[in-house]
């Protein structure tokens, strides 16, 4: 695939369900398209050291974030037979159970699709400059850790 223009993922906020079906519905005329997968990332409210997590404040290096977006997506890309894949990041607040990411793989055959999919939440999650501040009941903060 050429290399596409770099686009901006991110959304200021929670992805609003909106948009995921919005997207779905972008793609009905695309008849070469046989599979799907969708990942939604959703804010947890854990439990930390007796403490609710009551959302997470998102921030990030915005360039250089979508300069990475933009190489994972290529490689995707290469690596799989896909027909699009669409990714959404938030930033700033997004309250505990609303949906923070929203990846949108789509090809001929559903296995690409899937494993097209799961790759690219493994290496945002891998190699994304975003940063999470996890925001408790107590108005406390802590810098979120991958687990």
């Amino acid at each position: 695939m050429a290399d596409k223009a770099r686009k901006n993922v991110f959304i200021q906020g929670a992805i609003p369900p909106e948009k995921i079906a919005h997207s779905i519905a972008q793609h009905q005329q695309k008849t070469q398209i046989g599979a799907h997968s969708i990942f939604l990332g959703q804010i947890r409210a854990d439990q930390i050291e007796g403490k609710t997590v009551t959302g997470i404040e998102y921030s990030a290096y915005e360039e250089m974030a979508n300069n990475v977006f933009h190489e994972i997506r290529e490689s995707a890309f290469e690596k799989f037979e896909l027909t699009c894949a669409h990714i959404y990041h938030s930033l700033g607040l997004v309250k505990s159970g609303e949906l923070c990411l929203f990846v949108f793989t789509s090809s001929p055959h559903r296995k690409a699709a899937i494993e097209a999919c799961s790759f690219l939440v493994e290496e945002i999650k891998a190699k994304v400059p975003i940063f999470g501040k996890e925001l408790f009941e107590d108005s406390s903060h802590q810098w979120k850790v991958n687990r």
